[in-house]
């Protein structure tokens, strides 16, 4: 992460959603190797799900990652889950950061939370980063999100001690069913369409051929630390909706990313898309699944439905997103837009649906 130095504030200037004293404390008997030196935190800016902070321990740097404040969704948010596959996929070719430490005892700073290496590299979020890229650059760091989506999903679950990470069998309609308990759960305004989009994926489900791959679940651009020079994906982060299940769910949402998001005037300043997509100078989302099917055995095939899903997947997260920043519960800039997105979401979600 391409961050600038930290301030050197005292040791109780804690960000909010961190409690540096008692973090300290719990280090000291969890990791002395951590606990050497004043500590210093700061949140970084640009998710806009669970809270991401910057550590400063002496002179090492490590990431600190917690649920977000209030409102969090029934297994939305999940650390343990984070923990256990990053340091699972530590000996593939997927590149991943180094996991340090999981606490589940939410007494420490409020909420459970694990610690990981910093990974040199820059997330890609707006037109501000990615507009002076060249052309070569934005098609090169294209290719290389897809070549390493194409990594993941031919891991075996088994050999690296997946094997029983997920329920394969189902779980499409499983997802369907996840997210429209979220949406219950989210609900503060009048959603026209959306109740339609649910009930039209549900009675449409495919069989889902290609089950039993790990599957990241929220697989984007803004979702890797990459670098232009040489051309490379450092570490693919924010693995809380990872599951084993069908990987086609990870490229439909993608292309909601790149192709719906990334060709909307919802998107236009939205920090959840800005930079994505051909809008942004980058390929197609059709040159992105060809990239992806020269170097997978995943059968592609039609996507229509997949897109549906993440359409209604990604539209259920922003109006959680736009939920809790009605109640001030969310930190950092940029989302005042959130809920602007969800009606072009389900408008195009009804559209994939019927698609044949």
């Amino acid at each position: 992460m391409t961050e600038p130095a930290l301030d050197a504030p005292a040791p109780t200037d804690s960000p909010r959603g961190l409690d540096l004293g008692r973090l300290s404390a719990y280090l000291s008997t969890r990791r002395p190797d951590l606990a050497g030196g004043e500590l210093r935190a700061r949140l970084i800016a640009g998710g806009k799900s669970n809270l991401t902070y910057l550590l400063r321990v002496g002179d090492r740097e490590v990431v600190l990652r917690r649920p977000p404040l209030g409102h969090v969704l029934a297994t939305a948010h999940d650390m343990g889950r984070e923990f256990r596959v990053i340091s699972s996929l530590a000996p593939t070719d997927v590149p991943v950061p180094a996991a340090l430490l999981l606490c589940d005892d939410p007494d420490v700073i409020g909420a459970p939370f694990y610690l990981m290496e910093r990974v040199g590299g820059e997330v890609y979020r707006t037109r501000t980063q990615t507009d002076p890229l060249t052309d070569e650059q934005r098609r090169g760091l294209a290719m290389a999100m897809m070549d390493t989506l194409a990594a993941l999903h031919t891991v075996d679950p088994a050999a690296v001690g997946l094997g029983d990470f997920g329920r394969p069998e189902g779980y499409l309609a499983r997802q369907v069913r996840r997210w429209s308990g979220q949406l219950d759960r989210s609900r503060s305004r009048p959603l026209p369409g959306i109740d339609e989009l649910r009930d039209r994926l549900a009675a449409t489900v495919p069989e889902g051929a290609n089950a039993g791959r790990i599957v990241h679940g929220d697989y984007r651009l803004d979702n890797l630390l990459a670098t232009v020079d040489p051309v490379a994906v450092r570490a693919v982060l924010d693995w809380e909706m990872a599951t084993l299940g069908d990987p086609l769910a990870d490229l439909g949402l993608l292309l909601t990313y790149w192709d719906v998001l990334g060709g909307s005037d919802a998107a236009e300043g939205n920090p959840v898309a800005d930079g994505l997509g051909p809008r942004a100078g980058f390929p197609s989302g059709a040159e992105l699944i060809d990239r992806y099917a020269g170097r997978s055995d995943v059968d592609v095939g039609p996507l229509h439905w997949h897109v549906a899903l993440g359409c209604f997947k990604l539209a259920v997260i922003c109006e959680g997103i736009h939920y809790r920043h009605t109640q001030g519960q969310t930190l950092g800039e940029g989302f005042d837009r959130i809920g602007d997105m969800v009606a072009p979401l389900v408008a195009h979600g009804l559209t994939a649906v019927e698609e044949r």
